[in-house]
């Protein structure tokens, strides 16, 4: 059920999303008619500038009345499918997937843990695998996430 809520929240994010309301080192909330987020675009990445590679974020959702919240990482690439991803939070490492209906998303099955840890922690980095063998670290502050999730709790 998890998967398909995320393929289709992917599918109606793509239509309507735009990366703008997104910004580096800041935890945005976002309201639609039918979902909210909080999201936040890295504050740094080690992959050469040169490298040709779409948006890259992370974003926290809920269908509006739902109370289930859903971690999503979007690497700008397609991750390696048969490869863990790993979300590194001070010194907790979780393990995030990715599927072949959505290779650039990942996602864990314990997302109140990892939401837990992001409350507590300072600093998020993503490490993850690229189709094509490169590797990525990218790291998000978590700094002001507490506050945008619990007005993602709170109004959605």
């Amino acid at each position: 059920m998890k998967i398909f809520l995320a393929l289709f929240f992917s599918f109606l994010f793509f239509l309507s999303f735009e990366v703008k309301s997104l910004e580096k080192g800041k935890w945005n909330f976002v309201k639609t008619d039918e979902y909210c987020y909080i999201g936040s675009l890295a504050t740094m990445t080690d992959l050469s500038p040169e490298k040709n590679r779409g948006e890259f974020y992370v974003l926290v959702y809920k269908n509006i009345g739902s109370p289930e919240t859903i971690i999503q990482i979007e690497a700008g690439y397609d991750y390696k499918i048969e490869k863990e991803i790993i979300v590194k939070i001070d010194k907790g490492n979780y393990v995030f997937y990715t599927t072949k209906d959505l290779p650039d998303a990942a996602w864990t099955d314990e997302d109140s843990k990892v939401i837990f840890a992001m409350k507590k922690g300072l600093e998020l980095t993503v490490t993850g695998e690229s189709s094509r063998g490169t590797i990525t670290n990218d790291t998000y502050t978590l700094k002001g996430f507490t506050a945008a999730y619990n007005k993602l709790v709170e109004d959605c």
